[in-house]
């Protein structure tokens, strides 16, 4: 099969389309011959050589697809079902093996391409959002980097949950993205402190910046206050004050969903076809697919994903 492969490890965007072995199945996994496969922050990561992929993982990049499955293995699936799937890796390419219980049937009236871009984030969203924050209706949440994918899409989670939303962005532009999906207060974090406008405010914090903004969101987030860090755009280290912890009975959670167990990934992906897919059947919530691009020019996406101009999310096609 064609698939992705980086030819320099030293260069990011040394990615070139090339033949390699198409996987083969293990027990209660299907092959998928892919149609469209995410583009994510991760990705960038992983070609930097900063997020590797789980031990027993495949080394191609990509953590979401949709297409046909090929070859049903043991697992009693129909060739020819049109599915979804969120992946450890793999997603790059004309093929992908695939644990049966991180399936996830199209959204009805949802293309391959606009399934594709909506997988890892709505896993993403829903997983950290409901099942680790508890968000609910009537409380306060900040989403940091509300015009991207992850952005985007958690805005309208939250919405559809009753919460407020206050997002951080840097241009007006930006910020205008994420009023049209619903974010109720808009803050550019290029103009304003977004810790002095929000300060003890915040029930919930979705941080995709990590060290940088560590200081900020302490005295952003209310008393019982729950942040969920899902990113480290702005740094890994950052003094801690575990006086402000305390005194407001702060909960502060690392997560990701790429290394979790096969087990917990059904789980997840379980629950958000349950609570979200409905959501986007019925136009409560809808990707924001910012462009496609042929699987060949997978280091031009990088470069635009990188390039911070971009909402929503990125898709390749191997059509």
């Amino acid at each position: 099969m064609k698939a992705i492969v980086q030819t320099d490890l030293d260069n990011p965007r040394s990615l070139e389309l090339q033949d390699v072995s198409t996987p083969s199945l293990a027990p209660g996994e299907v092959l998928i011959k892919v149609a469209a496969a995410g583009v994510n922050r991760a990705d960038l990561l992983q070609a930097r050589g900063a997020y590797p992929p789980p031990p027993g993982a495949s080394e191609i990049m990509g953590l979401e697809v949709a297409g046909v499955i090929e070859d049903a293995g043991d697992t009693g699936r129909q060739p020819g079902e049109k599915v979804g799937a969120l992946l450890s890796g793999g997603g790059y390419a004309e093929y992908v093996a695939v644990p049966e219980g991180q399936l996830l049937p199209l959204p009805e009236g949802y293309s391959m391409e606009e399934t594709a871009a909506v997988i890892e984030v709505a896993c993403t969203v829903w997983s950290n959002l409901v099942m680790e924050a508890g968000l609910n209706k009537g409380q306060r949440i900040l989403i940091h980097g509300g015009a991207g994918g992850i952005g985007t899409f958690a805005i309208q989670v939250a919405k559809s949950l009753g919460a407020e939303v206050a997002v951080t962005a840097g241009s007006a532009e930006k910020l205008e993205t994420c009023r049209k999906y619903g974010a109720d207060i808009l803050i550019n974090y290029k103009e304003q402190d977004f810790a002095e406008e929000l300060k003890d405010s915040c029930d919930v914090i979705l941080d995709i910046i990590g060290a940088k903004y560590l200081k900020g969101n302490l005295k952003a987030l209310a008393k019982d206050g729950h942040m969920v860090t899902i990113g480290m755009q702005g740094g890994r280290k950052e003094e801690l004050n575990i006086g402000v912890v305390v005194s407001k009975r702060l909960k502060l959670q690392g997560t990701t969903l790429r290394t979790r167990d096969k087990d917990a990934k059904a789980e997840i992906v379980a629950e958000t076809v349950k609570h979200v897919w409905p959501l986007l059947a019925s136009g409560d919530i809808t990707h924001h697919l910012h462009a496609t691009y042929p699987l060949a020019e997978a280091a031009q996406a990088h470069e635009a994903l990188d390039s911070g101009e971009v909402t929503g999310t990125l898709v390749l096609t191997t059509a």
